[in-house]
């Protein structure tokens, strides 16, 4: 066994590891330039994750007293934990998209429009909304939903979109820390037994600061004009509320069977899926034989998952993976969860660092490399951080989250990285705040200090 060990250090330091780091790291250089080269970020990570798993077969070669299934046993477990993933966003997708089409969305818009709300008021509005709504519905579809109702009411203010957007990929990644399902790095937490359900609530009042330190910056520049209201009046379609009523009973389940049953939440959450499937089948058999509703398609549902976000996240898992089977990650968790650095800095780093690399890959690596970060209320602490730093640090650049990047596709051109950039000081103050106020208020009485 220590023999095996040895040989593991031995190809971390390798050509193959050094050659697959630099793979990765081309891959993810495209994956920044998406909007400048035009091409989409699952291409080239899925090409770099064939590369990496390509080195990590001839690295074990040199390898003595591998089993020669060994490889396929370790790829097909990372695979394992990519399709739990993806299998809980692809029922929370499905859920979604079922709840627009009853024009759910669609009248929260219209209420807010046509209240006749002066711009800051709005901006205090939509940022409020992105801070607790991402909790239950991701901070991406969030901020589409929230950043689609700012540009509508901008009535072509420019200015108003770029500071509201921005408020919005900061509220929505600071509200989707505190819910295991408000951001993909927190599900990825909860799923591994990190963080205890309960715990994320523990996270409310850092995110709230998180978000509201840079807000209360941003609003002195907010426009004081007055939108007109809308007239026409959207109409919420029969069964909007069975459809909500479902999804928040599969959420109910995934944590039911999690937290109860020790089951993994993806499960709960194909469960729920069953739930619709049955609502669905009942209502097209009334249509067909009563004529009484609309007919319903569940596969429709599915079929609106963004597939170059999922095949991303697959490449990403399987890059992060192959530099595991490497030794890559356990050398730099020893450097970087060593005694010199230790798990605050550390943690607070890889917050940092999220605003170039994207999240989900960081926390997979540290999840990957599982680090030692103490056992009771020491450990719980330190992960909580973690779980609060890379879910808030992409909100320092706009690349450095789905909610930042969506937005400015969706915003084509009036919310852009510039725009953002300006607001980093307040940002990055917010996400000190943040950091402080965890430790002030959750680190456990045996944490000398708070910082080692």
């Amino acid at each position: 066994m220590f023999g095996f060990f040895y040989d593991m250090m031995a190809v971390a330091g390798s050509p193959h590891a050094w050659f697959a780091v630099g793979v990765f790291a081309v891959a993810y250089l495209l994956v920044v330039l998406e909007d400048k080269i035009h091409l989409r970020k699952s291409k080239p990570v899925l090409a770099a994750a064939g590369v990496i798993w390509v080195l990590v077969a001839y690295a074990f070669r040199h390898v003595p007293d591998v089993d020669e299934h060994y490889l396929e046993d370790r790829l097909l477990g990372h695979v394992g934990e990519y399709g739990a993933l993806f299998l809980f966003l692809m029922v929370a997708m499905a859920y979604l998209s079922a709840i627009s089409k009853h024009n759910v969305f669609l009248r929260l818009n219209a209420v807010l429009i046509s209240a006749g709300f002066g711009m800051r008021t709005l901006y205090w509005t939509l940022g409020g909304l992105a801070f607790f709504i991402s909790p239950i519905c991701d901070n991406m579809t969030t901020a589409l939903l929230m950043g689609s109702v700012a540009i509508a009411v901008s009535q072509g203010n420019k200015r108003f979109v770029a500071v509201c957007c921005s408020s919005i990929v900061v509220a929505a990644n600071a509200g989707g820390v505190f819910s295991p399902f408000g951001d993909i790095t927190s599900l990825m937490v909860w799923q591994a037994g990190k963080v205890d359900t309960g715990h994320f609530l523990k996270l409310f009042v850092p995110s709230l600061v998180n978000w509201l330190v840079p807000a209360i910056v941003m609003s002195f520049t907010v426009p004081k004009d007055k939108p007109a209201p809308l007239s026409e009046r959207v109409s919420l379609k029969p069964g909007w509320w069975v459809v909500c009523s479902l999804f928040l009973a599969t959420i109910g389940t995934a944590v039911f069977f999690y937290h109860s049953l020790h089951l993994p939440p993806f499960l709960g959450m194909t469960s729920g899926l069953a739930y619709y499937f049955v609502y669905a089948y009942v209502r097209n058999w009334n249509h067909k034989h009563k004529q009484l509703g609309e007919p319903l398609d569940v596969f429709a549902d599915v079929a609106t998952v963004e597939w170059d976000a999922m095949l991303f996240f697959f490449g990403v898992m399987m890059c992060v993976g192959g530099l595991t089977e490497l030794g890559v990650m356990a050398k730099l968790s020893g450097w970087l969860y060593s005694d010199q650095v230790g798990p605050f800095y550390a943690n607070v780093g890889i917050g940092v660092a999220s605003a170039l690399i994207d999240n989900v890959s960081l926390m997979f690596a540290v999840l990957n490399m599982d680090p030692n970060m103490g056992t009771g209320e020491r450990g719980q602490y330190y992960w909580e951080l973690l779980t609060l730093t890379a879910g808030t640090g992409g909100s320092l650049l706009s690349i450095g989250s789905a909610a930042g990047v969506s937005l400015m596709g969706l915003s084509k051109g009036r919310f852009t990285f510039g725009d953002h950039l300006r607001w980093f000081p307040a940002i990055l103050a917010g996400f000190c705040a943040s950091v402080i106020v965890h430790w002030w208020l959750n680190s456990p009485p045996s944490l000398p200090g708070g910082a080692q």
